[in-house]
């Protein structure tokens, strides 16, 4: 899945605005009968479940199998019929990076419900674009409110109590996916202590084995963390009573003096890494090319998958210094929904239907990413994680495995544990389900406002066109020759001018 890039690497992208559109899906509403709603959706591509699956995929838990035998939108369309008497026609698009949306909308493409990172939709809060969710959609009365009932406390927890303008994200903002950011590393070259920081990214030792990401969020997020190893390990740091507050302000600082050590720190990691990459990490890892992929979880856990098919391990790390905890939710547009009652009613319905516990799990089984929603009195959520990573009865090697921060927000709680093989810690179960301490030195990506943004981008044009630091120190002699002598040719014929 290529999921948020926020910044990607293109002459498009260095020029500023002069942004062309991606291609899309038309967003122009057909003509339908007055009792059919028409749900204009822009998604990621590949994020939800189209279905199709085989016999032999079946997820056979206890309480019932999980199948996907039609899309989601279609089995969709159904249920809003079947619970409503309400014909919804959707009519479903895609997009490659939260740009490319962004701009989409900027040039006249209307949607109705999208699915942004949270860095975009904290943008589109700041822009006032965006439609507040009913409050009919939080009453945990109604039984066909599957996300509020279902959404993990742990995260519905960050959603409101982060604000842009004084809002809290939950007001506009469901969850669909998350995750967090690390290593993908091989163990039989590189160590798990030399996989768990930012700064192996730098290291000479795996010079030009290694890849980073080609965005500038998500690079400049791995600089500052490297920078500030010292202070981030520190034991002063860690013990602080506002440990997670700190956390967040410096691995956010946007200070010209941070900007100019990242853009140094990048500098050297351009030398020294193998490609600075948005997809293309995961199959360089598979076939051995480079040793080690910065990666989102849920492209950890694939590459992790492939390589094991191909039979050879890849571990995940989580760098000591703090993780990136990104999400993926839906927002409604008020450019599409305006004050249309009955496609408000029809787009918060898509979001319940993609968080009824079943429909979760066939898009965390179809995509590889993590669900918002954890529906602990359901059980089905847990179940899966239990039949994705649950060790057999007979095994000898395994270890508890708590998520109970996940289920109930409480991370000191023994509820939610599983029994799971010793050799799934540091790999895909600890990608798609971080471990508590992990999750412990985590922190969000905040908003730049524009004229931060504009400095972190001119930094990242430095970056990615031209590196300084490659310059031989024969060709700034050459150089500085050449202008000599330019200087004393024009020097000379002003002189015989005279």
């Amino acid at each position: 899945m290529k999921r948020k890039l926020l910044f990607p690497i293109s002459l498009i992208t260095l020029l500023g605005s002069l942004v062309l559109p991606p291609l899309s899906v038309s967003a122009d509403e057909p003509d339908t009968p007055a009792d059919e709603v028409t749900l204009r959706v822009c998604n990621w591509e590949e994020y939800i479940d189209l279905g199709d699956w085989g016999e032999d995929e079946v997820i056979d838990l206890e309480s019932g199998d999980v199948f996907g035998e039609n899309s989601l939108i279609d089995d969709f369309e159904q249920w809003y019929y079947d619970t409503y008497g309400i014909r919804v026609n959707v009519v479903y698009s895609t997009f490659g990076t939260n740009e490319d949306l962004y701009n989409m909308l900027t040039l006249g493409d209307v949607y109705d419900l999208v699915c942004p990172s949270e860095y975009m939709v904290m943008k589109l809060m700041s822009e006032d674009m965006l439609v507040p969710l009913s409050e009919d959609f939080f009453d945990t009365s109604d039984e066909n409110n599957y996300y509020i009932n279902g959404v993990s406390p742990y995260l519905q927890n960050i959603l409101d109590t982060q604000e842009i303008n004084g809002e809290a994200w939950g007001k506009y903002m469901a969850g669909y996916m998350w995750g967090i950011t690390g290593i993908v590393y091989n163990p039989d070259v590189m160590s798990e202590e030399e996989a768990s920081t930012w700064t192996v990214l730098n290291d000479p030792k795996y010079a030009h084995q290694i890849t980073i990401k080609d965005n500038v969020r998500d690079s400049y997020f791995a600089a500052v963390g490297a920078l500030k190893s010292d202070l981030l390990t520190s034991e002063d740091f860690l013990s602080d009573p506002d440990y997670l507050k700190n956390l967040e302000y410096e691995m956010n600082d946007t200070s010209a003096e941070t900007i100019a050590e990242a853009e140094k720190f990048l500098q050297d990691v351009k030398g020294n890494a193998y490609s600075f990459e948005t997809d293309s990490g995961k199959a360089d890892m598979i076939t051995g090319k480079v040793i080690a992929n910065y990666q989102w979880s849920g492209d950890a856990v694939y590459t992790m998958d492939l390589a094991e098919d191909d039979g050879y391990y890849l571990d995940f790390a989580v760098p000591k210094e703090s993780t990136n905890i990104y999400f993926d939710g839906w927002v409604m547009l008020k450019s599409g929904i305006s004050e249309d009652a009955a496609k408000q009613h029809a787009a918060e319905a898509f979001i319940n239907f993609c968080s009824r516990p079943d429909n979760a799990i066939r898009n965390m089984y179809y995509i590889g990413y993590t669900s918002f929603i954890a529906a602990p009195e359901d059980g089905r959520i847990f179940e899966y994680a239990d039949w994705c990573y649950g060790a057999e009865e007979d095994e000898a090697d395994t270890v508890e495995y708590s998520l109970d921060y996940f289920f109930t927000n409480d991370a000191s709680g023994n509820e939610y544990t599983l029994t799971v093989p010793a050799e799934q810690i540091g790999r895909q179960l600890t990608a798609q389900y971080p471990s508590s301490d992990a999750i412990s030195r985590s922190s969000i990506m905040i908003y730049f406002d524009p004229e931060t943004n504009d400095a972190i981008n001119d930094m990242w044009i430095h970056v990615r066109c031209f590196n300084i630091y490659d310059v031989p120190a024969g060709v700034w002699i050459a150089a500085a020759a050449v202008v000599a002598i330019f200087i004393i040719r024009a020097a000379q014929k002003k002189l015989s001018q005279k």
